[in-house]
């Protein structure tokens, strides 16, 4: 949070030291790695477009041209533009001279306009000329909509993944992660290595035959309205397997795991759990990309419209808050699988 432009200067040192670790408690940790992502890049470019630092608050005519800058494509043009996103090439802080996606582009400006608010002062980006020019280069640059995974991990993927597991504990953590994010409501990357052993809680299985999983961290609840997921059948099996065979009292509850096949106590990385995916379908005989750690969210959800789950059941775990957003892997399903089709029989 240091790096970051917080905190009017009117404020004393140690009021602005504390608004900062206000800031950083109250702020996602995927946020705060964004912000310093785009203040890096925002900080580029300004260097590289005007030969200049950032400003509090921004002039209007830099933040324009911001705008105007990352809603063309550069690849044959050459001129001022073209430049600038030579430099940030360059430094490898853009990847080419395409447009980037409109997504990319709202998620720079909103740091932006949230590091003037950090300040107290307002955002060139609010002035309606500003606002008006973001709209039309959103709508010029509109794409359809690209999906986070390749793939969505269905249920006969997944069984196939998890039948790679055997005996070592690499195997049955892997299959632990595996299952418990898929069968939990399509847990994020970030959620299944933030989880404790602390986060389990397995008073119900002797009677229920669940556990119960609580999510701290996620993108739609906060630590205090965390909820408490169950897990039933074969993977809370699996996850208690993983515990008592990990030795796990406290602490991370999925762990990197040697060569040697021991687990090691610190936390597995969101990295981490990619591989765990990428080599899980390898496999499995699918290529390493077939799907990204989202095919498993987006793979309950689309298995949850082939079963003909209502959307609001499957939207109680995967813990969507827009039902147009969950909406769509339904609307992905086939026509033709559309359990509403056999209504007839």
């Amino acid at each position: 949070m240091t790096s970051l432009p917080l905190a009017p200067p009117s404020l004393t040192p140690a009021d602005q030291d504390a608004l900062a670790e206000l800031f950083r408690r109250g702020t996602a940790e995927n946020t705060l790695r964004a912000y310093e992502q785009d203040l890096a890049y925002i900080t580029a470019w300004k260097a590289a477009a005007f030969g200049a630092a950032l400003h509090w608050p921004e002039a209007e005519p830099v933040a324009l041209r911001f705008i105007l800058d990352h809603a063309q494509d550069l690849r044959a043009s050459t001129g001022p533009a073209r430049a600038a996103a030579e430099a940030l090439v360059r430094a490898g802080l853009r990847r080419d001279y395409a447009a980037p996606a409109p997504s990319t582009l709202d998620r720079r400006i909103a740091s932006w306009r949230a590091f003037h608010r950090m300040k107290n002062l307002a955002s060139p980006f609010d002035a309606p000329l500003i606002k008006e020019a973001r709209a039309k280069a959103r709508r010029a640059a509109a794409r359809p909509r690209q999906r986070k995974s390749e793939n969505p991990i269905t249920r006969d993927i997944l069984k196939a993944m998890l039948a790679t597991c055997h005996g070592s504990l690499r195997d049955r953590r892997d299959h632990a992660a595996l299952a418990l994010a898929w069968a939990s409501g399509g847990r994020r990357r970030s959620e299944v290595t933030a989880l404790n052993r602390d986060d389990i809680d397995d008073r119900p299985m002797a009677e229920r035959g669940l556990i119960r999983i609580r999510l701290l961290h996620t993108k739609t609840t906060t630590p205090d309205r965390a909820p408490w997921l169950p897990l039933k059948g074969f993977p809370a099996r699996s996850v208690l397997a993983w515990i008592a065979a990990a030795g796990i009292e406290g602490g991370p509850l999925f762990r990197p795991v040697s060569q040697a096949d021991r687990v090691l106590t610190r936390r597995l990385t969101p990295g981490g759990f990619r591989t765990i995916v990428a080599h899980r379908l390898e496999l499995a005989g699918y290529p390493r990309d077939f799907a990204s750690p989202h095919g498993l969210r987006s793979g309950f959800l689309t298995q949850a419209a082939l079963d003909g789950a209502p959307l609001a059941a499957a939207m109680q775990l995967s813990l969507h808050r827009d039902p147009g957003q969950a909406q769509a892997y339904y609307a992905d399903v086939e026509i033709e699988d559309n359990p509403a089709t056999d209504l007839l029989g």
